[in-house]
């Protein structure tokens, strides 16, 4: 991996001397799905190198692309996958109860997608606002009732907003702190808008199970960061944001959730909460957390996951075996292209998100059907993208395993089920 360090600070610390953990080469971006249209045209393609901070422990990529190119358009909705549903409706609903949450509140979200979350907010008649720059996802909310802003979130929209009486008890940010390429922007905005007494829920991927369950394929131009519990910590200590609780999350293949107030605020949390945010920290530093030897072989075992499930697929193909793809999401981006499977192996892709559906994939350029072409064509195996979703894919796709389909999961233990 060749890295030119003098060129690259870290994003949370503006330390120089980063160290290259992996490089996935020249990726398309994960979400930039093509029209028919678009096929013959040239694709572009950006480095994609992952790097460890020694600082302050944060893990990121090195290459930037403009948000507007990424978030201004955006093919995820939120709300098409049942366990992210189970999981927003959990935490609105603890939270109403522990902050005493009434219609004089006010619930903020950074990155509000289509509503999924905030909607359990309103329907307790609870006063809710998104935040949202895509504009076709931000137009869904808004159409579901869902007040939305449509603008890439920082200090001085938190400015503005709270000139407008508008600061929030609840402050959500969900993957979006990962995404962010102006970071210290979006931590001080949330430090502005957030009240006194009010409190910060950021959820991200969790790097000690990204690393430990070799999930490579969460690695993508969206994603800048990468954190840990005492990254976010560093982070967020130098907008003046205490952390004050912290937990693991099962949920996109291991996330954590942590929890902030403002120093200058009551801390009014959960009197347990200082002991879960010291158990992490202590797990995490024997873990290695701060050390790159934790790291290093992270390379290793990536291409050693590669080599055993391409040969898998050579050899079913081999065996003319019929081979389809469900999940046409970004984490499927990487893992296609690093891997060079494409329409060489694979026939299709499915995905339950009607936006993606009639589009093809980028870099690999396989079409995108809804979930029914499955059943309409009976492929023999099915390689399960969406592995972070795949208690309930398997059992929304019941019907076509009892046919005998099978399914092909790559991360975090290959297997076929």
């Amino acid at each position: 991996m060749n890295i030119n360090q003098t060129e690259i600070v870290c994003r949370s610390c503006n330390f120089s001397q980063l160290v290259p953990i992996l490089s996935l080469g020249q990726m398309p971006l994960a979400n930039a799905l093509l029209t028919q249209a678009q096929l013959d045209q040239p694709e572009s393609t950006y480095p994609l190198n992952f790097v460890f901070c020694p600082q302050c422990s944060l893990v990121q990529i090195t290459e930037t692309i403009p948000p507007e190119q990424l978030f201004r358009e955006y093919f995820y909705f939120s709300s098409v996958s049942d366990t992210v549903l189970e999981n927003a409706k959990n935490i609105a609903n603890r939270l109403v109860i522990d902050r005493n949450l009434t219609s004089s509140s006010l619930v903020a979200e950074i990155a509000s997608n289509d509503g999924y979350l905030l909607k359990n907010y309103l329907d307790k008649n609870i006063p809710v606002l998104g935040i949202e720059p895509a504009e076709n996802i931000a137009h869904v909310a808004e159409k579901s009732g869902i007040r939305t802003l449509c603008e890439f979130f920082d200090e001085i929209v938190a400015q503005r907003l709270r000139t407008q009486d508008k600061q929030a008890d609840v402050i959500h940010a969900n993957n979006v702190v990962a995404h962010v390429a102006n970071l210290h922007g979006v931590v001080e905005g949330i430090n502005v808008l957030l009240k006194p007494d009010g409190v910060a829920v950021i959820e991200n991927h969790y790097i000690k199970d990204l690393v430990e369950h070799i999930e490579f394929d969460s690695i993508y131009h969206e994603h800048l960061c990468y954190y840990s519990v005492t990254s976010f910590q560093k982070l967020f200590r130098q907008h003046n944001l205490v952390l004050v609780d912290a937990e693991r999350l099962p949920i996109h293949g291991g996330s954590i959730r942590v929890f902030f107030q403002r120093k200058d605020g009551p801390c009014s949390m959960a009197k347990d909460g200082a002991t879960r945010v010291k158990r992490l920290l202590e797990e995490e530093a024997a873990w290695g957390v701060d050390r790159f030897e934790v790291y290093k072989g992270f390379s290793e075992k990536v291409e050693q996951t590669k080599r055993e499930l391409v040969s898998i697929l050579r050899k079913l193909k081999a065996e003319d075996k019929k081979i389809a793809v469900y999940g046409a999401s970004a984490k499927s981006t990487t893992l296609l292209n690093y891997y060079g499977i494409g329409s060489n192996i694979l026939s299709y892709v499915v995905d339950r998100g009607s936006a993606k559906q009639g589009r093809y994939t980028p870099g690999t350029h396989l079409r995108i059907y809804p979930p029914e072409q499955l059943l309409e064509t009976q492929p023999d195996y099915v390689l399960l993208l969406s592995w972070n979703f795949a208690d309930e894919v398997l059992l929304q796709q019941a019907e076509y395993r009892r046919r005998g389909g099978k399914f092909i999961i790559p991360i975090p233990n290959l297997k076929i089920v």
